[in-house]
């Protein structure tokens, strides 16, 4: 059985974010054949091209945690209408020097939690526009923005609401098909 590699960003650096308890649920929900690493954010530099000469260590590590994935899983909180800053400069750090982007025909998926019905659907639509320019192939469809009702997540990531479940799974399972499309036409080297 084909196994692929899934590198996921969890776009909130809070230590409470519903997000990260979203990625349990994904995780918890998701095909066998799909193992998951997170990809830390928050100890980035701000980007600058003065380090596209010399790459740091958090830099560097960025860019070989995406290498080491066959695809990567975006989970993104809305932030004044649009991603937080430190996801952006994430993206930002990954993408260059220029000649290097590190999301060029990756596939990718994106998904956002928030306390409101609609609450990442502006965020969701700003990552995509960045994961566009950066030649990202992204899963179109299904599109999903989670409500986020706490008491729903238990701490090993499943969940007690039967519908949530449900969208869960088949998201996932439609990652899991495009992610095998996707690398049959253009495999990763």
């Amino acid at each position: 059985m084909v196994t692929y590699q899934v590198g996921y960003f969890v776009g909130s650096l809070s230590s409470t974010s519903i997000n990260r308890t979203l990625s349990k649920a994904l995780i918890h929900h998701a095909p066998d054949d799909l193992r998951f690493t997170e990809i830390p954010i928050k100890d980035l530099p701000l980007y600058s091209p003065d380090f596209d000469e010399e790459f740091p260590p958090e830099g560097r590590a960025l860019k070989d945690a995406i290498a080491a994935s066959d695809a990567v899983l975006f989970l993104t909180p809305e932030y004044n209408r649009s991603i937080p800053g430190a996801l952006k400069n994430a993206l930002d750090w990954a993408s260059r020097p220029y000649g290097q982007n590190s999301f060029d025909h990756m596939p990718v998926a994106v998904i956002g939690a928030s306390p409101s019905g609609i609450g990442t659907a502006l965020a969701q639509q700003s990552l995509r526009g960045v994961l566009s320019y950066c030649n990202a192939r992204q899963m179109t469809a299904p599109e999903a923005y989670i409500t986020f009702t706490p008491d729903v997540y238990a701490e090993d990531g499943s969940v007690s609401d039967p519908e949530l479940e449900n969208v869960l799974t088949d998201y996932m399972q439609e990652f899991r098909d495009h992610i095998e499309r996707v690398l049959t036409v253009l495999p990763r080297s």
